[in-house]
């Protein structure tokens, strides 16, 4: 069996995706801070422009407190299907080098290169034709993360943002780990990062030195993920054929909900989308949750997990219900919901898993 040490991972991010692509395609934009997303008070930036990241201006961020940090912001509406026949373009030029691609999301992906279709034997080199045949082709940038495994290769493709590259070698990898904040690990977010700074690990030197039975201890499953990747360690192949984790929609709204009929007829299209999406990826999904934002920003989260996945969207539509009904009456205004399905399941397993039973 080869060894995890053996491979060569490229991690593709496209630069500011969805921001250059309105850069690319109205040249009154380009230079200029931009945010795609609603300019409305309750609008949400979906992506920055980098001029608009130097002031703070960031994805997730309420479009009031966007124009506060950037006056001149210019906002634009987001066209999902351009940047999907984008994303398309660019998945294609992946598929000339190799066919082991892990996609991400829309503008990031996973390549395992070690051993490409043009030969190339060096893993930079890949990713440098790579860059280079997206610009020629897209007119957009990508920066690259080389290493031997995919959480340094997330990790790299950071370092020289924007349109660069950075190759983290084995010999580099230990170094470069313990040097780390634990709040700079892909896949520690900042909870996670408060309660290991409140065990006294700061830095991938200090997650290095606890045992796998505490990390496992403190945080389950994942501690034995922290364990091995506070050693440079990541066994995960690059899987072309992955599931999504989840998929879902949300939606804000003008003016703060309180009644039920008024959530519920906001939510209806959140259902729909969601389900759309199943329908379109071929999956089914055990678990189903409920996302509501109040007016101070807080927000909750309610799931149901089936025993079977969800198999028709009448079923969807009960659970949904179901899960709002029970967070009735609200404490406060509402300014956002959301669904999102997750526990999926490809529909052919779902069929294989049906035939077995009945043989």
């Amino acid at each position: 069996m080869e060894s995890a040490d053996n491979r060569k991972i490229i991690h593709l991010d496209m630069d500011a995706f969805y921001a250059s692509v309105e850069q690319r395609d109205h040249p009154e934009l380009r230079g200029r801070p931009v945010a795609v997303g609603g300019s409305r008070a309750r609008g949400v930036v979906a992506a920055a422009s980098y001029e608009a990241r130097r002031f703070g201006v960031r994805s997730a961020m309420p479009s009031a407190t966007a124009l506060r940090k950037c006056p001149e912001l210019v906002f634009v509406k987001p066209r999902f299907e351009v940047y999907k026949d984008v994303s398309r373009q660019i998945r294609a030029i992946f598929a000339e080098y190799t066919p082991l691609i892990e996609p991400l999301s829309l503008d990031e992906a996973y390549l395992d290169v070690t051993e490409n279709l043009k030969g190339l034997p060096l893993a930079s080199e890949v990713a440098r034709q790579i860059r280079a045949d997206i610009l020629r082709q897209t007119q957009l940038t990508a920066s690259a993360g080389i290493s031997y495994n995919k959480f340094l290769a997330k990790l790299a493709s950071d370092y020289r943002k924007p349109n660069g590259q950075f190759v983290i070698r084995p010999e580099q990898g230990l170094a470069f780990v313990e040097k780390l904040r634990v709040g700079e690990f892909h896949g520690i977010g900042p909870a996670t990062a408060a309660r290991l700074n409140q065990l006294g690990i700061f830095s991938g030197l200090d997650l290095r030195q606890q045992s796998e039975a505490f990390l496992r201890q403190h945080f389950g499953k994942a501690g034995g993920h922290y364990y091995l990747i506070a050693r440079a360690q990541d066994p995960r192949p690059v899987r072309p054929d992955r599931i999504r984790k989840s998929i879902g929609s949300e939606t804000t709204f003008e003016h703060d909900l309180t009644a039920y009929d008024d959530l519920w007829v906001r939510l209806l299209p959140c259902l729909d989308t969601t389900w759309g999406h199943a329908e379109r990826l071929g999956v089914r999904g055990r678990t189903l949750t409920l996302k509501i934002k109040f007016t101070d920003f807080q927000q909750i989260t309610r799931s149901r997990t089936l025993f079977a996945p969800l198999q028709h969207r009448d079923q969807a539509e009960r659970l949904a219900r179901e899960l709002l009904l029970a967070q009735l009456p609200v404490p406060q205004g509402v300014r956002l919901l959301g669904l999102t399905l997750s526990n999926l399941e490809s529909q052919e397993d779902l069929v294989g898993q049906q035939l077995g039973l009945a043989l």
